[in-house]
């Protein structure tokens, strides 16, 4: 081949190249949504690659962890949920060592190769994987893979490179602006609650407000709110935004023996990553039967004294940031100033009800004393007697007494 030919080769390959990075720019910038930029990069990455398969793993920091997020094959039901450890598997190699990998064919021989069962894409022969960075911090991994053997020549896994570099940016961009929406929603809630808190509103309906509030803020599968017996010792369920019949009816647990308990004895938040396995949570057959995985209990707290918790149940494998157990705690400590300031309420109604009532009793004894010539006792008892039989209350009775001599004047 001449000079010529090979100088139109190489510059007609670039200029396909150059179009192919500029489509991707044009998809990660035509959107701040992070997964509308994921689906649309694992769409492109899989035309170059010519492969059957492109799945996107990002790196959650937190969790020292890599999460599946996006596939160019289907596979809503597991998105979220495989996860890998940094160094664990091809993807996990490729992820700590910051280095590309490619296998031609007999994939799952390598050495380093992780089994998922529920992922077809094990059973494919040719891996090209290539490690997402911003500005040399890890942000993922993106994967192809051929059902059959497959060589990756230099030019794919240097164009794979190229789009991964142009999408590490535009993942933390949209990681940012998701963030920044978190927060704002948070302050919104936050907010909420507070209005929701000086409403005036009957309690059972603040608390169902607020679980409801909640669950939306984090993204809950359930979320409830349980209230302390301290006679008794036991949590029983007050308010949930489930409609779960079982859940509802869900009976009180002992403080000593359940992981709410423990949120109560500790005065601190207790997450649990998974319920399913935890010994201590009660009941592990209705968490299965809804569908319940992590759990994020924190105590509902009066100054130093704690009056229940609030539980929110993810129905994936979750870990609860430092950020999310804070606002939920400020939540958890609003609502008991809620049911506290309620509380206080219905005292003071209750206490200006009894006062009314010792004065018309006081009224109709006066009367009673007066008009049929008895002692104080005596008009009491006649008092109670009459509210006996009459199956009225005293200040019914009172009152009756009191209208009685109003119209006989």
């Amino acid at each position: 081949m001449s000079e010529d030919v090979h100088k139109k080769v190489r510059v007609s390959r670039q200029t396909e190249d150059l179009k192919i990075l500029l489509h991707v720019s044009e998809t990660i910038g035509s959107t701040l949504n992070l997964q509308e930029v994921l689906h649309g990069v694992v769409e492109i990455a899989a035309k170059v690659a010519r492969a059957q398969s492109c799945l996107i793993y990002l790196h959650e920091p937190a969790q020292h962890e890599l999460v599946l997020r996006a596939s160019k094959n289907p596979h809503p039901k597991i998105l979220g949920r495989v996860r890998l450890k940094i160094g664990e598997g091809i993807t996990g190699w490729v992820a700590k060592e910051k280095k590309p990998v490619a296998i031609a064919k007999d994939a799952s021989l390598d050495s380093r190769f992780k089994l998922f069962h529920n992922l077809p894409e094990d059973t494919y022969h040719a891996f090209l994987s290539v490690p997402i960075l911003h500005k040399g911090k890890l942000v993922g991994v993106i994967n192809s893979q051929h059902k059959k053997p497959h060589r990756w020549d230099g030019h794919t896994v240097e164009l794979m490179e190229g789009i991964a570099h142009l999408i590490g940016s535009a993942i933390e961009n949209a990681r940012l602006y998701e963030e920044t929406k978190k927060k704002a929603g948070q302050i919104e809630t936050l907010s909420k609650v507070s209005g929701t808190i000086v409403s005036g509103k009957y309690l059972e309906e603040i608390l169902h407000l607020i679980v409801t509030m909640a669950a939306q803020m984090m993204g809950s599968k359930i979320c409830s709110i349980m209230l302390l017996d301290e006679v008794k010792q036991e949590l029983a369920i007050k308010a949930t935004q489930s409609l779960s019949e079982a859940y509802r009816k869900k009976p009180p647990v002992r403080i000593s023996k359940s992981v709410s308990g423990m949120a109560v004895s500790e005065k601190k938040p207790v997450s649990i990553r998974d319920v399913r396995k935890e010994k201590n949570f009660a009941y592990s057959e209705l968490a299965q039967e809804e569908g319940l995985v992590s759990l994020l209990c924190v105590p509902m707290m009066l100054k130093n004294r704690v009056i229940g918790v609030i539980n929110t149940y993810t129905a994936h494998e979750h870990e609860f940031s430092e950020e999310e157990v804070h606002i939920l705690q400020a939540i958890a400590n609003q609502s008991a100033i809620a049911i506290e300031n309620t509380n206080l309420m219905e005292e003071s109604l209750a206490s200006r009800e009894a006062l009314e009532v010792r004065k018309l009793v006081e009224r109709a004894k006066g009367i009673l004393m007066k008009e049929q010539k008895i002692s104080e006792s005596e008009s009491y008892r006649l008092l109670q007697q009459q509210s006996m039989n009459l199956r009225k209350s005293m200040k019914e009775i009172a009152q009756a007494i009191i209208l009685a001599s109003e119209i006989k004047m």
